[in-house]
């Protein structure tokens, strides 16, 4: 091959012509074939994507078969259908509908009581369980044969037990449930076990424009012997004749055992201790006016005649029954309308919210009795605690009415 100085062109010798045409050929054999290193690069990513969207498949077939079968155990499958060919692309199903769960029902507010079988069979009547359980409260009678902590929880002890171990596994309970309403405070009931101080708050009492006037009978504590009873009675000014009363007023038939003596000869005769109260005439009428929390209910009752001075005046010592035992009321008798008329409810209202704050008490009743049977002079002459309510009229639906504020009180608003 041959380069001229000024020559733009190559000259080729017929070898270097002969080596050129075969480098030739085989450029034009590469153009005309079919895997040429682009069309060889191409063809590979065309296979990486085929094998990407194949993997890709597989996974989801995966998946599919996966949440199938996760179907199958929550029961969501239809089961008629287990023959169904694997060309199927969506698998059979049913709808379950699930009922929506009932609503919980609200906690119940517990009422646990420890009465004497007496009192049991009186207050915790049918009428008033029934009553109770449709307001959401439970009546649960508590078994004195267990330890107290061992029962309940209550919200609620209601009771009228005595003793210094009924006393101890109430203040036990409530170390261990504080927030238990115990009914009433045995402190606050040991105040009416005794005459001498049952009255006293009342005689302190001092209730201005409440609509009449309201004291306790003089009375008279005895507890030496009886031989010098007359003399303490002449020393004391008080007049006969005299209601003679035991001192322990416990619940037992003893403490309810009374008289009335007439003149002085009898007093050496009495059995100490006791109290002597003086008589005062009040119609023969008696309100017995029960309280359960801020609730009043006030009954009449027939009570000791009025004693008329003279010489057809009554001797010695008589005994007279209880008379809230008595099976007659004096609600429908022919009575003196004076007599009758029942104390204002100003008056009771201003009385029963003092004494249940002086007392501590929100279970108790009160013997009332007017002087002369008219005006508004009024004695309360005894105090009793968690009295015969059975004998209130309507007493099942009072009480649940006090249980349920009692719930209230406690946050239970769903009561």
């Amino acid at each position: 091959m041959r380069l001229d100085g000024d020559a733009t062109t190559v000259a080729a010798s017929p070898a270097s012509e002969s080596l050129w045409g075969v480098v030739g050929l085989i450029q034009q054999a590469r153009d005309r074939s079919p895997l040429s290193v682009a069309r060889i690069a191409e063809r590979e990513r065309e296979e990486v994507v085929v094998r990407r969207r194949e993997e890709s498949r597989r996974r989801e077939e995966e998946k599919r078969e996966r949440a199938l079968q996760e179907r199958k155990r929550e029961g969501k499958v239809h089961n008629r259908d287990e023959k169904r060919t694997q060309s199927s692309p969506v698998p059979l199903m049913t709808v379950v509908v699930v009922p929506p769960s009932p609503p919980s029902p609200s906690p119940r507010f517990i009422v646990g009581y420890a009465l004497t079988s007496k009192k049991i069979k009186s207050f915790i009547q049918p009428k008033f369980e029934s009553h109770a359980s449709t307001k959401g409260i439970s009546l649960v009678a508590i078994n004195r044969n267990k330890l107290l902590t061992e029962q309940g929880p209550f919200d609620v002890i209601l009771h009228k037990i005595t003793g210094k171990e009924w006393r101890q596994e109430l203040e036990d309970y409530k170390q261990k449930y504080p927030d238990v309403i115990v009914l009433d405070p045995p402190e606050a009931i040991q105040q009416l076990r005794n005459r001498q101080s049952m009255l006293q708050d009342v005689a302190q009492l001092n209730l201005c424009d409440c609509g009449g006037h309201v004291g306790v009978p003089r009375q008279l504590v005895i507890t030496g012997d009886a031989a010098s009873i007359p003399s303490s009675v002449a020393k004391a000014g008080l007049k006969l004749p005299l209601v003679v009363k035991p001192l322990v007023a416990d619940g037992t038939a003893k403490s309810h055992a009374m008289s009335l003596a007439y003149d002085k000869y009898c007093l050496t005769e009495l059995d100490p201790p006791l109290v002597l109260q003086e008589f005062v005439n009040h119609g023969g009428v008696l309100f017995k006016v029960y309280i359960v929390g801020d609730q009043i209910r006030v009954v009449r009752r027939f009570s000791l005649p009025d004693v008329q001075e003279g010489k057809d005046a009554c001797s010695g010592a008589i005994p007279f029954p209880r008379v809230s035992n008595a099976a007659a009321t004096a609600e429908e008798a022919d009575l003196d309308p004076q007599a009758a008329e029942l104390p204002p409810p100003q008056l009771l209202d201003c009385l029963s919210r003092e004494l249940r704050h002086r007392l501590g008490l929100r279970l108790f009743n009160l013997d009332m009795i007017r002087e002369g049977g008219a005006g508004d002079h009024y004695y309360v002459i005894d105090i009793n605690y968690f009295p015969g309510y059975g004998k209130m009229p309507d007493y099942e639906f009072v009480f649940t009415d006090f249980l349920l504020s009692l719930a209230r009180s406690k946050g239970r608003l769903g009561l």
